[in-house]
């Protein structure tokens, strides 16, 4: 796969679209606005800033520059502008060190020779070409001579040319992007001809990116979509300040809700390579999808008819596809009239045994409703999953032999539990559900060996990201300090980045980090759980390494929940299917106690298979499986 590097960045298919805000001559020649400007760019997350470097008399001839009024009406406005508007070399200095410290790569433009070679002093990465300096010949050869890359608008120039300057470049082994451009300011949509950079992409076989100068920002966005890798856009503070780029420029906020959309549109591309069926839909396909069940009473033996079956809600069990695999077939069971069919009805055993052991503190994930399916593999734990609901339920149950842990209702009515929510009423009644929670499982203690334990979420989702994490926190915090925890132990989840609620994503802006979760926990002298699924998801949509996440959070984990996990969204993956190197994490959780359950998305259905086959692939696992998960 064909790429550039810009210093530490590679930018090509399959890296993330790499944003170039052009400050050219928006500066207008004033220090003070070019600093804002590369403020402003650095703000609204560019990767880069640009900026342009002329030396007048090699660039124009001397009786143009002499007396611009020789030449057309564009010579005499342009002129004295770029005169006027250039820095001197210590400003452009200064303001290659001020990106950097902005977290910027720092870009310039050189439009002769010597510009270049003072270019080359500010210690640039790659070297931008303009759309008029494409064909330059003698200007290409002298830059080449760098030895770095090469950006390469490509407006106001021929498809022979492109022709020709490619073939020129690939002849001298020279690394180089070539940019789609339309050079007109601004330029009419009509003539951006975007689908030109897929063709530029097939035809070229380099990185292919979009310098754009229309207005607005959707185009650029577009180009993103049809295969752009970089995006340059023009930056000011104002599209009415006097200058030639002015007008086709983006003003800060623009930028920033371009960059944004940019975002948003690679994510939204994918991979192209199949069709992602995403945790949302799993929901929304239980509540609306359908399952095979009886019309009728069948009793064991009976030819299964047409007319014996019906599809109705919720989509969990056999799918109505499998219909005339079900019809036909005798009933090796009395099944009740709105009884679901499952796969083992058309002939696909499902073996729900456990045939290896386990001497750490394991067990299941549990329902009041499904106990007896569980107890028999002799768990040494079980956690219960609240509902609301299920705080009013009375519990009539026996001794266990099991220690208890509850995780508290994320839900009350409709409403998520958010001990960090800006909204009073929503904190209140957070608090009084958790404490309800307490309670409860001081009710069922006796029934359970030791203390119990409660898992919940410290809150602080949103369907937007929220920019005041720490008072977020801060109202966690403060709750906590209200709750009487008199025999129970509460142990805080860390939670995914883009966690599913009502069917849809959202952000979740608070207990996500190891820094702030260790914070916390510091502070309310807590334990907590950590969901290795979550961690992974989070360490992958902030580029972070899941080994040293672990690291940081081990001494105050208690509890795990463990599945495997891919993306920035992708949880509860069955073990091995995802992206999570479990002998290391386990590795580094060694010498620790805690306690541990398998938590598959949907693994409780279809008598707990999915937590089964989990267990029996983190059989292979010794600091499991030999219970030398100990306290130092």
């Amino acid at each position: 796969m064909a790429e550039v590097l810009i210093g530490d960045r590679a930018i090509g298919d399959g890296h993330p679209v790499f944003v170039v805000a052009e400050i050219g001559v928006n500066h207008n020649g004033s220090m003070p606005t070019a600093k804002k400007l590369i403020d402003a760019a650095a703000s609204a997350g560019a990767d880069a800033v640009k900026f342009q470097k002329r030396n007048l008399k090699q660039v124009y001839q001397q009786e143009i520059l002499d007396n611009p009024n020789l030449g057309e009406q564009s010579f005499q406005y342009m002129i004295p502008l770029l005169r006027e508007f250039e820095f001197s070399e210590h400003d452009y200095f200064y303001l290659a060190g001020y990106a950097r410290e902005k977290g910027l790569i720092f870009l310039c433009t050189p439009f002769d020779s010597d510009s270049a070679d003072f270019v080359d002093s500010l210690k640039v990465p790659a070297y931008k070409i303009a759309s008029a300096d494409m064909i330059n010949f003698p200007l290409l050869e002298h830059i080449l001579s760098k030895g770095k890359p090469l950006l390469i608008s490509t407006g106001m120039s021929t498809m022979e040319e492109l022709d020709i300057t490619v073939e020129f470049l690939k002849e001298r082994g020279a690394q180089f992007a070539l940019l789609h451009c339309n050079s007109t300011y601004p330029a009419p949509f009509e003539d951006l001809n975007l689908r030109f950079i897929q063709m530029m992409k097939k035809r070229y076989g380099v990185p292919i990116g979009y310098s754009g100068h229309e207005r607005g920002i959707a185009m650029s966005t577009l180009s993103t979509a049809l295969g752009a890798c970089l995006v340059e856009r023009h930056i000011t503070l104002d599209r009415t300040m006097p200058g030639p780029d002015h007008a086709a420029s983006l003003e800060p906020q623009g930028f920033e809700k371009m960059i944004k959309n940019i975002r948003q549109a690679e994510v939204a591309m994918g991979s192209g390579a199949k069709k992602i069926f995403n945790r949302g839909e799993i929901l929304n396909r239980e509540v609306l999808g359908k399952s095979l069940m009886a019309a009728v009473d069948i009793p064991k033996g009976t030819v299964i008819a047409r007319n014996m079956v019906v599809a109705k809600s919720p989509g969990k069990w056999l799918s109505p596809q499998r219909l005339f695999d079900l019809v036909g077939r005798a009933a090796e069971r009395d099944i009740a009239i709105d009884e679901p069919f499952t796969e083992e009805d058309i002939g696909e055993k499902q073996d729900p045994t456990l045939t290896t052991s386990f001497q750490s503190r394991w067990g299941f994930k549990a329902r009041f409703h499904n106990l007896d399916d569980l107890l028999p593999h002799n768990p040494k734990l079980l956690e219960f999953h609240f509902t609301d609901e299920d705080l009013n339920e009375e519990f009539k149950g026996n001794h266990y032999n099991t220690e208890l842990y509850i995780h508290a209702p994320e839900y009350w009515f409709r409403q998520i539990i958010d001990l960090c929510s800006f909204d009073e009423e929503v904190r209140e009644k957070s608090v009084e559900v958790i404490q309800a929670t307490i309670n409860k499982a001081r009710e069922m203690a006796p029934y359970f060996k030791g203390n119990p334990k409660i898992v919940m979420h410290v809150g602080g989702m949103d369907v937007e990201p929220v920019e005041d994490t720490e008072r977020l926190l801060y109202n966690a915090e403060t709750a906590f300090r209200r709750f009487d925890l008199n025999g129970v132990e509460m142990l805080p989840e860390n939670l995914p980045p883009r966690p599913w609620y009502f069917a849809g994503q959202w952000h979740q802006n608070a207990f996500i980090h190891a820094e702030e979760m260790v914070d916390f926990c510091k502070s309310l002298d807590l334990n907590m759980c950590l969901d290795v699924s979550h961690a992974k998801l989070y360490c992958n949509l902030y580029k972070k390494d899941l080994n040293q996440y672990v690291k940081a959070v081990a001494p105050w984990v208690k509890h795990l929940h463990i599945s495997d996990a891919a993306g920035i969204d992708g949880e509860g993956l069955q073990i091995g299917d995802g992206e999570i190197d479990f002998e290391q994490i386990f590795r580094l959780l060694e010498g620790r106690d805690f306690s541990w359950v398998p938590e598959i998305w949907r693994g409780h259905q279809r008598k707990a298979r999915g937590f089964f086959i989990a267990l029996q692939r983190l059989s292979q696992f010794s600091v499991l499986t030999q219970g030398r998960a100990k306290t130092p």
